[in-house]
């Protein structure tokens, strides 16, 4: 008698059901991968980017800006704040403003990158979410 094969009266017929268990295997594995991948995709720093076409935001409330100079200095708005009691400050603003205010962060080129991202972290830290980087629009290339 061959697999897969019904024979009644000597001819061969083909089996009329279908095997999933491949199917459910496959489905099985791409479900574990999924939820395996999908935690690693939010993690970090959540950082809210602004497009650099984007138009001016319409809020009734002025975002918080922070910026760091050349030199490392950090500014909430034009406020000069010590580098270690930059967390305390972001943490009365945030029990200040009970919304979820917005944050710009402006940092000068120059700076490290590990500097700039302890101040974001800082600010993560203070339980803002909505923080975006800003950057100069460069102006389109001419084509020669």
């Amino acid at each position: 008698m061959a697999m897969g094969l019904n024979t009644r009266r000597g001819k061969a017929q083909p089996m009329a059901e279908i095997n999933v268990t491949p199917l459910v295997d496959v489905m099985l594995v791409l479900l574990i991968i999924f939820m395996i991948t999908a935690p690693l995709l939010v993690a970090g720093v959540p950082v809210d980017l602004p497009d650099s076409r984007a138009k001016a935001l319409k809020s009734d409330e002025k975002p918080i800006q922070i910026s760091l100079d050349a030199k490392g200095q950090v500014f909430i708005d034009t406020l000069k704040v010590p580098a270690d009691a930059l967390g305390a400050k972001l943490a009365a603003l945030r029990t200040a403003r009970q919304d979820d205010a917005r944050i710009y962060v402006r940092a000068d080129r120059s700076l490290d990158y590990g500097r700039v991202m302890g101040v974001v972290g800082e600010i993560s830290a203070a339980g803002f979410k909505k923080v975006a980087l800003v950057s100069e629009a460069k102006p389109p290339k001419r084509p020669k």
